[in-house]
């Protein structure tokens, strides 16, 4: 054939115009919403040279295959853990039921796959120091397992701390296992994980590809922060581990993020979320442990797991919920702020009841095209009635939701399609009118460290950038 011949590049170029229109159809038949879909197959259509292979890499949100392998991995980790004596799950979650705040989420009960649980000690770590000096104090009186489970670990300061702290328990007998996202770790090195496990360290790798058909597909990630020691201390929230989270990183710095202690009942929901995703991982069950006893009273927990594997959209249903429950005020913090539609509304209704709604987003980027797709949702939301705020100091990266007086939600959900519909995230919801006070006071400092934005400053920015962020939320579907 002759390869410098006008047929050949004939031929070239209809075919992949061919390819470009099947993907098309895929996207048109898998992607979850109508906005994702028509992102996908117009560019796919009349510019498949550019597209083929993003759509490849980043378009397949509802890969089927991953995604009944998740399920069936799911199912086989609930088998696996059926002896298991869960009895505290069953008695407390009764006394949830007599909380007039939790039934004004009328449907948390059956969204969640885990039940609110009363007798729970909930602590606030406002800052990457208070988080992780409480997290390594707790692997410190480690005596039977821990659990370590990370968006992101870098080979740093802080991470060689945690690498360091984790083989001394390895070699006093404690079991540890150590799960991270293969995409969000990406730099990790080799060193470090070869370490750890000539340490004793059981270590993993989450990833969602395997086999040639898959080895291309890294749009689903494992975003959820999870650490528990002994069955009895947990922790959850947006801190992943890298000095940039302890505020030593500029130009981003100081970094503003959030995390919660617990313990209780609540913890075994911890254990079994950490056990689905090692059991993807590896096929085998990590050891559970339910303590003898818990704390007599407490605060009202349900943890909420969601992923691309639920039946529904899980963690976008959760927002809904909430700002619809919400009666006096609902508070949210998000780096990133690109609802879909359902989102979207629920803020505006909320506007219209007279809630009082906000939003406190970071004003530096880390992220330059979700940044200007967030602008123009932002000015839309200001311009419906949402107070929106800008945290200045630093990059905000805390993930909070407070709601009236009682309500308060932490975790690694952001408020964009990621987190909604490709992420595996938790979140840990929490009903107690004196830490939602806590946090309350929290969100009231950072907001007197935020500009807040009017709706006139839509209309000062340059015509350029108004084009930049239009353009940013033509793609925000897909991000």
């Amino acid at each position: 054939m002759d390869y410098h011949s006008p047929y050949f590049f004939g031929y070239l170029i209809g075919f992949t115009h061919l390819l470009g229109i099947v993907a098309a159809i895929h996207a048109l038949l898998t992607v979850r919403t109508a906005q994702g879909s028509i992102a996908w197959a117009m560019p796919l259509i009349f510019i498949p040279y550019v597209a083929l292979i993003p759509y490849l890499v980043f378009g397949r949100s509802t890969f089927d295959a991953y995604i009944k392998a998740r399920r069936q991995a799911n199912t086989e980790m609930r088998t696996a853990i059926a002896d298991f004596n869960w009895k505290p799950w069953i008695e407390e979650a009764v006394a949830a039921r007599r909380s007039d705040a939790y039934r004004s989420l009328r449907a948390m009960p059956k969204l969640g796959r885990m039940p609110c649980l009363a007798n729970n000690e909930v602590k606030l770590l406002i800052n990457g120091d208070e988080t992780f000096s409480a997290i390594f104090e707790a692997i410190k009186s480690a005596r039977q397992v821990v659990f370590v489970q990370f968006f992101i670990i870098h080979d740093d300061d802080l991470g060689r701390r945690l690498q360091a702290l984790l083989l001394e328990r390895a070699a006093a007998g404690v079991a540890i296992y150590v799960l991270y996202d293969r995409i969000g770790s990406h730099a990790l090195p080799a060193r470090y994980i070869d370490e750890l496990r000539a340490g004793g360290v059981q270590i993993k790798a989450f990833a969602t590809r395997g086999g040639w058909l898959t080895r291309f597909q890294i749009n689903f990630r494992n975003h959820r922060k999870i650490v528990v020691v002994d069955g009895m201390k947990g922790f959850v929230g947006g801190h992943n581990v890298g000095d940039e989270y302890l505020g030593l990183k500029p130009p981003l710095a100081p970094w503003r993020d959030t995390h919660v202690a617990v313990v209780g009942p609540v913890v075994a929901c911890l254990q079994e979320s950490f056990a689905e995703d090692w059991f993807w991982a590896t096929r085998e069950l990590p050891p559970l442990i339910l303590p003898d006893s818990y704390p007599e009273d407490g605060v009202l927990c349900q943890l909420l797991a969601s992923g691309p594997a639920d039946a529904q959209e899980t963690c976008s249903l959760f927002f809904v919920e909430a700002i619809h429950a919400a009666t006096e005020r609902v508070w949210i913090t998000t780096p990133y702020f690109i609802p879909d539609e359902a989102v979207s509304a629920a803020l505006r209704l909320a506007v219209l009841r007279g809630v009082d709604v906000r939003l406190l987003l970071p004003s530096r980027p880390d992220h330059y095209t979700v940044y200007a797709a967030s602008s123009l949702f932002a000015f839309e939301a200001v311009r419906a009635g949402v107070r929106i705020f800008r945290y200045k100091p630093g990059f905000l990266h805390q993930k909070v939701v407070l709601v009236d007086s009682a309500i308060s939600a932490i975790g690694s959900a952001n408020l964009d399609n990621r987190s909604f519909r490709l992420n595996f995230e938790l979140m840990l919801l929490t009903v107690d009118e004196d830490f939602a006070r806590e946090v309350e006071n929290m969100l009231i400092d950072d907001f007197a460290l935020s500009h807040e934005i009017s709706s006139e400053e839509s209309k000062e920015t340059h015509h350029l950038q108004q084009l930049g962020m239009r353009v940013a939320r033509l793609i925000s579907p897909i991000l």
